[in-house]
């Protein structure tokens, strides 16, 4: 499996101990390919498309960390919000290639560089615990009742059961919408999202306007554009 863990953060304090360390408070995500890995022909390929789907969906926008490998398959990222991580994992799940497929799960929590001195930045906190139960839980519901899903969210933060809510109940509708989507529907729909018109999208894909409308409405695409519309609207941290 391909994981990537993403983080939203902001500066949440110190800790003291053997040494003072920074903390900061994050919204994580790990990124897994949903398909068998180990049964993949090309497995170098398919985690460059990974890494590719993520450059192309966060070009031009501030992240507080861009994607890096970390251990075997597993990527990590640090968004500077949770609207950040939303949206460009949606984006990322509509770049990919037919047979590569990819599970996020966010966490909100802390993170903290526990080693100044290793070659690599070693991290440690609660983000990213949260983010592998997050992940699991994504595996756990997609060999369960729901095997649309891709995505779950697990937070720690006092009071925000209501925030927590709302995305899990974004990222059901998501996903599942994303899941059904043919390869030119998850195109136009990614399309949307970065903010191309529908004449622009009509002229790239040799097809009408009207042909474009009615993908983005019957796919779902114009309602997850909409979706993402009210996230930011509601400046979501």
């Amino acid at each position: 499996m391909v994981e990537c863990c993403c983080a939203s953060t902001r500066r949440a304090g110190t800790r003291r101990g053997v040494l003072e360390q920074d903390q900061e408070e994050c919204t994580t995500s790990r990124l897994r390919n949903a398909s068998k890995s180990r049964e993949l022909k090309d497995r170098v390929g398919a985690q460059r498309s990974i890494r590719e789907a993520f450059e192309w969906a966060y070009d031009g926008r501030p992240m507080r960390r861009s994607l890096w490998p970390t251990v075997g398959d597993e990527f990590q990222a640090i968004f500077f919000s949770l609207g950040d991580a939303l949206l460009t994992t949606s984006l990322v799940r509509l770049a990919l290639p037919e047979g590569v497929d990819c599970r996020f799960g966010l966490g909100r929590g802390e993170t903290v560089d526990v080693d100044e001195w290793a070659p690599g930045t070693i991290q440690d906190g609660s983000a990213w615990w949260n983010a592998r139960e997050a992940i699991e839980e994504t595996h756990r519901r997609e060999h369960g009742t729901e095997p649309y899903l891709r995505s779950w969210f697990v937070s720690n933060k006092e009071g925000e059961s209501g925030t927590a809510a709302l995305v899990k109940g974004f990222l059901l509708l998501r996903d599942a919408s994303i899941s059904s989507m043919r390869p030119r529907d998850r195109r136009l729909t990614a399309g949307t999202l970065l903010g191309y018109s529908q004449t622009e999208l009509a002229r790239q894909e040799g097809v009408t306007q009207s042909a474009v409308s009615q993908s983005l409405r019957r796919s779902g695409g114009a309602a997850l554009l909409a979706a993402h519309q009210e996230l930011r609207k509601g400046q979501l941290r």
